[in-house]
């Protein structure tokens, strides 16, 4: 019996001893591997020190006090962490390790003059929470090269070797000092992760963020105060992000999709100058970036080192260009602003929706005020849009002490496909009336350089008449007090065959005429589609005069010439429109001398003003090849004769 308690006593003090020693193993392999991780920062040049350490395990608990980090090199940087307190913690093999929760107190970052704006920046998150937490045992060596684009790379080198079913912060603020910009304060609050794999996150969101910033501009300082709500990110994937970074993907043309969406709103911004701002909601879809285009490093290298010297020219383009990469690897598939209201002292304005999609960028429901009235329009829009094309047309024009060439100038329709206005209710002038534009399209394209041989245009809108223009009294006169204007016009070159057709152009004038126009023009070359004066003169004497063809239909025009012609000379309308006839049929003998074709024209015409309501139809056909220039030429000199290089048919019909 004695023997069995002693072997139970050496039993239980063997046991004591081996579960201390394997406490104490833990802890101190623990110890080490944090030791390890700190003097790697030392060894960097820079200061790394931490508190107590625990490790309790039971319950696997391992605990670090008072961390404190300072890389010691530009961009100064400083971390502080109240503690560290992972539960669960155990090895899976040499190179990692889980944890069950790890919870993290006090953490605060503080940069100090990063980047050329000389911004100080700090963060701070009091509670940080992360359940089934995977990664790492060892971090990665610190790079020698401590600038900030290597320390964003490092960063995201750190984070796409971990895992977490979530990480849960209730607060984040960030506050910032520019040197002569801005200062502030964003806070953040309910912000919570899901399912963190590998720098894959299926969302992130926060509840709400609040914003102070006071605005130092000279001579009117402003202070802006805000509230962003249900700030959601869906599918982030940082390897996208990791790979602009990287110089061994510069080579890659593929997109990376970094974002599948990010929605925020409402949104509310204020100033202490009397303006708000209010946004319901807003959204960006498919957002990928292209690593041989997209490259952050050399975008951040651009950038002026030295803010008290403005950049040279040359300095000055290269910057451009650079941003124009930029953007030729950024894709979105979908920006969407929602409905938008902006209040002043001058008055409320608001906008339904602001939209970019397949490169159209549009905005649509304009309502804003006028020292004249409200301004209405529902809908405008640019076709074919590119931000990388307009800042690299943008860069062109930039030459100082020298005026754009037209060539230049004309790069603009390079960057975009047309234009779109739709519903547009204006003030017209300091009147009580209104100019409303149902459409405005216009559309080009076939560039030619940087000259469209293609385009069409269509313009549908109501304007008052103004009786302070002399041109347009007689149709006041006549009881017309406003131009209902549809027009209609393409114009295509066709390279195969060197041919130019306007067909059709047709424009109609409500309660006056409708008017629609067929001109050909042959053999027009290549080389007259240019910016150079000297060229286009050159080529345009090639081009040889094609059909004309001209049909007028009288909606009102004829009776208001009568009307005004009757009460110029106090007659009736009906000896009105004949005495208008008779002054056409005039000259009958002279022009038909000339070319007896025109003399059918004349009758033509003279009937169209007799009978009101009438259709007239004019069509010219060259006899032989007519250059273009020389019939130019010869219409200001001798325009019987130019009427005799043609066949003239004309009609009249109701």
């Amino acid at each position: 019996m004695k023997r069995i308690l002693i072997g139970l006593i050496v039993a239980a003090v063997l046991a004591a001893g081996g579960w201390f020693g394997a406490n104490l193993y833990a802890k101190h392999r623990a110890t080490a591997e944090i030791e390890g991780a700190f003097e790697q920062i030392r060894k960097a040049g820079g200061k790394a020190s931490h508190g107590k350490i625990g490790f309790d395990l039971p319950t696997r608990t391992l605990s670090i006090e008072n961390i404190v980090i300072d890389p010691g090199k530009e961009p100064q940087a400083q971390i502080k962490i109240a503690g560290i307190n992972g539960t669960g913690v155990r090895l899976v093999d040499e190179t990692g390790f889980s944890a069950d929760s790890i919870d993290i107190t006090g953490f605060e970052v503080a940069l100090d003059q990063t980047g050329p704006a000389k911004l100080k920046a700090s963060y701070k998150i009091p509670q940080l929470t992360m359940r089934d937490y995977a990664g790492p045992v060892h971090v990665l060596t610190v790079p020698a090269d401590n600038s900030l684009v290597e320390m964003y790379r490092y960063a995201l080198d750190q984070y796409v070797r971990i895992k977490a079913s979530s990480l849960i912060a209730p607060t984040l603020t960030m506050t910032f000092e520019s040197d002569s910009t801005a200062s502030g304060e964003i806070t953040y609050s309910g912000m919570a992760i899901q399912n963190l794999t590998h720098g894959k996150i299926d969302v992130m969101k926060a509840d709400r963020a609040t914003i102070s910033v006071d605005v130092k501009q000279p001579g009117k300082p402003d202070k802006l105060t805000g509230e962003l709500s249900n700030i959601v990110v869906n599918d982030f994937d940082a390897t996208a992000i990791r790979a602009t970074l990287d110089p061994q993907m510069a080579g890659d043309d593929s997109y990376h999709r970094a974002y599948r969406q990010v929605s925020a709103g409402p949104y509310v911004l204020k100033s202490a100058q009397g303006t708000r701002v209010d946004i319901a909601s807003f959204s960006m879809n498919e957002i990928a970036v292209q690593p041989s285009k997209f490259r952050l490093a050399e975008m951040f290298a651009a950038l002026p080192q030295d803010k008290s010297a403005p950049p040279t020219p040359a300095q000055a383009r290269e910057m451009m260009e650079k941003v124009a990469g930029f953007y030729d690897g950024l894709r979105i598939g979908k920006i969407e602003i929602g409905k938008t209201s902006m209040a002043t002292p001058q008055g409320t304005g608001g906008i339904n929706v602001v939209r970019y999609q397949d490169g159209e960028f549009a905005v649509e429901g304009v309502d804003a005020p006028s020292p004249q009235g409200r301004f209405k329009m529902e809908r405008f829009a640019l076709k074919s849009f590119s931000v990388a094309k307009l800042v690299r047309w943008a860069a062109d024009l930039t030459t100082p002490g020298r005026t754009p060439a037209p060539d230049q100038m004309l790069g603009l329709f390079g960057v975009l496909a047309g234009a779109e206005i739709k519903g547009v209710t204006a003030p017209f002038k300091n009147t009580k009336k209104l100019v409303t534009i149902d459409t405005l399209s216009l559309d080009w394209g076939q560039l030619v350089g940087s000259i469209p041989s293609k385009a069409h245009v269509v313009a549908k809108f109501v304007t008052p008449a103004d009786p302070s223009d002399p041109k347009q009294l007689p149709l006041l006169a006549a009881g017309i007090d406003k131009l209902a204007i549809d027009l209609d016009l393409g114009a295509a070159w066709t390279e195969q065959s060197n041919s130019f057709a306007l067909t059709p152009a047709t424009l109609d004038i409500g309660g006056i005429a409708r008017a629609q126009l067929r001109i050909a023009l042959d053999n027009v070359p290549r080389e007259v589609f240019s910016s150079d004066p000297a060229q286009l003169m050159g080529q345009a004497v090639r081009i040889e005069a094609g059909s004309l063809e001209l049909s007028l239909r009288d909606n009102g025009a004829v009776e208001a010439a009568a009307a005004q012609y009757a009460r110029g000379k106090n007659v009736s309308r009906n000896a009105a429109r004949q005495a208008l006839a008779d002054d056409v049929r005039m000259h009958r003998e002279e022009i038909a001398s000339a070319n007896p074709d025109a003399g059918v024209a004349v009758d033509a015409i003279a009937s169209f003003v007799e009978t009101p309501g009438q259709t007239l139809v004019i069509k010219l056909t060259p006899r032989a090849k007519v250059p273009l220039m020389q019939m130019m030429q010869l219409i200001k000199i001798d325009p019987e004769s130019a009427l005799a290089q043609f066949r003239i048919e004309a009609s009249t019909g109701l």
